[in-house]
């Protein structure tokens, strides 16, 4: 039930976002309209078609893609069509009869004309729209997105969705109630009921358009990157605990030490109690250690580290994760890392090897390629945080990147409550370096990218997304955040596989690092590459997998630092062209 309040706040929120816009002419052409007969239906089948969309993409089949392909290219003449027909309704005389009919049914719907609104139009109407609508990927969607992609297709993913996109249709149906009486209110006292209907009919093309050209993914995307996030990680933060008698689940202390009134009285630290720690087991294999179970950990306090090796959230975190280890050892710590795989590659036990060699983790480290730990954790993030006391109890937990100084600060209180001498220190300051070092925040316009068709976005290549076939692509100039491929790729699911020799791949970003995913492919044969920036060598401007000539060598599936500007922070065009075939390119990173 939480995960379904969370998932409604997360659609409500969107009416904040500017990727919401160019579907707002479609919705406010509704204003006015009896709401039983016009607007729910409009809305109800906006967000039933969306929710039946993304579902079917969990499933990751080929066909899915087609599909929505043909039926985003459909919508687009549908609504073309409305909003010429808002424009003046004798445009609709010009096609054939069936289509006049569907014409003069979108007229009525919006009173444009002289028939009364009809359920089937606006039904129609909302259908169209929500093949068309692609709201940002903030917190809270990202949480519904990756739990399909976890665990596929289900009821829970399907009620999820549906619940984002009904939250998204009540602040749409807000919206529409106060755009109502404001045009109403304009006819009444101006006149202008013909001109209202045409500057509608007008704004209608134009999100046509917009969506047309992939502005909505690609520029309204890039605005609205940080527009609603912090908005929605409140929200999660606020609804996902789960403490015992009402506690509140943030740190009561901040980060201040706060001195016990009686010496002589044991300490208790303030932090709630968020219910017992489940089990763990599960694991595949465990790595630097035999397998732990939450028995032989009573009277230890646990830090329960959920990652993925080439995840960049997860590299970052690694060097205080590790100096906490190392830090706290003797004081009474156990710091455990469950390493639970985003992509295939990630799942085969050598590779998880080698990341651990190469990150230096000796920790405990449980391979959860079945995810049974992060369900019993009921987890959805990388990297996530869970402490547990000397009780078994969880009492602190932390999704994603920073706060160190807040979770150390948690740690130091949990192992003095459960006896230890230790006293408040200064906090670890890891030597991160390279692709461990923290990332400029201030400075990223550029999201997480993926090359998979399942959750491929603002892909700019003109003979569009392709696949699982092998096709030949071509890319000049994208726009900011926009990428696309050039030669021969066969786009899979999870990546996109290079056929031939002297592919490549474009990226218009801007923030400090640039990061990729990329491996060998099946042969695990190293393959050469190169990078230019804006067409030129890196130079100074290189990342610390390639020279400042932008030569690399892709030898193992993992993630690659290739840029790393070591001036002012700009956008800039990234090309990476390989000169062996079979390379596989997963995801883009920024930091």
């Amino acid at each position: 039930m939480t995960l379904l309040i969370i998932a409604y706040l997360g659609g409500a929120l969107t009416i904040l976002s500017p990727c919401i816009l160019p579907i707002l002419p479609f919705v406010f052409a509704r204003a006015g309209q009896p709401f039983v007969r016009s607007t729910l239906p409009m809305l109800a089948g906006m967000a039933a078609t969306f929710a039946l969309v993304a579902t079917l993409a969990a499933i990751g089949g080929s066909w899915v893609i087609r599909a929505n392909e043909y039926g985003r290219l459909a919508a687009i003449v549908l609504l073309a069509l409305f909003g010429a027909s808002l424009l003046s309704p004798r445009i609709a005389s010009t096609f054939a009869r069936p289509i006049v009919d569907l014409g003069n049914n979108l007229i009525n719907a919006t009173g444009g004309g002289r028939g009364t609104t009809t359920v089937k139009s606006a039904l129609l109407l909302g259908v169209a729209t929500g093949l068309l609508w692609a709201p940002c990927a903030g917190p809270i969607l990202g949480l519904v997105l990756t739990g399909a992609a976890l665990q596929g297709a289900n009821l829970q993913t399907t009620f999820l969705l549906i619940a984002y996109a009904a939250g998204a249709a009540s602040s749409l149906a807000v919206a529409l109630l106060v755009g109502g009486k404001l045009f109403a209110a304009m006819k009444r006292s101006l006149g202008l009921g013909d001109r209202i209907r045409q500057v509608l009919g007008a704004a209608v093309l134009a999100g046509v358009a917009v969506i047309a050209l992939g502005l909505d993914t690609s520029l309204l995307a890039r605005i609205s990157y940080a527009s609603t996030a912090s908005l929605e990680q409140a929200v999660l933060d606020r609804l996902h605990a789960k403490p015992l008698g009402g506690a509140s689940s943030e740190l009561a202390s901040n980060d201040v030490m706060i001195a016990a009134a009686d010496a002589k009285q044991p300490f208790r630290s303030d932090l709630p109690v968020e219910g017992y720690a489940p089990s763990l087991d599960g694991a595949v294999e465990w790595l630097n250690s035999t397998p732990l179970t939450t028995e032989q950990l009573r009277g230890k306090v646990v830090l329960v580290d959920f990652w993925t090796y080439s995840c960049i959230n997860c590299i970052r975190t690694i060097p205080y994760v590790r100096a906490w280890a190392e830090k706290y050892a003797d004081q009474g710590l156990v710091v455990i890392g469950v390493h639970a795989p985003e992509f295939a590659f990630e799942k085969k036990i050598d590779n998880v090897k080698k990341a651990i060699g190469d990150f230096q983790i000796g920790y405990p480290v449980a391979i959860d390629n079945d995810y049974s730990i992060w369900r019993a954790f009921e987890n959805s993030y990388w990297p996530a945080a869970y402490l547990i006391d000397a009780k078994g109890q969880i009492r602190y937990h932390h999704f994603g990147e920073g706060n160190y100084n807040r979770t150390e600060k948690a740690i130091q209180d949990l192992l003095r409550e459960a006896g230890s001498q230790t006293t408040a220190s200064v906090p670890v300051v890891p030597d991160a370096k390279g692709v461990e070092a923290g990332p400029d925040l201030g400075n990223i316009r550029s999201g997480e990218t993926y090359l998979g068709y399942e959750q491929a976005a603002n892909f700019a290549s003109p003979e569009g997304l392709q696949a699982d076939t092998a096709h030949n692509y071509s890319i000049a100039e994208p726009g900011l955040n926009g990428w696309g491929l050039s030669g021969t790729w066969t786009i899979g699911r999870d990546q996109a596989t290079l056929d031939q020799p002297g592919g490549g791949i474009t990226y218009r970003f801007s923030a400090r690092d640039l990061h990729l995913v990329l491996g060998p492919g099946a042969g695990g044969k190293p393959i050469r590459f190169q990078v230019k920036i804006d067409g030129k060598a890196p130079g100074p401007d290189h990342g610390s997998d390639i020279d400042a000539n932008g030569n690399g060598t892709v030898t193992a599936t993992r993630l690659y630092q290739l840029v790393r500007q070591s001036g002012t922070v700009a956008a800039r065009n990234f090309e990476i062209s390989f000169l062996d075939p079979g390379v596989q390119a997963y995801a883009f990173t920024f930091g």
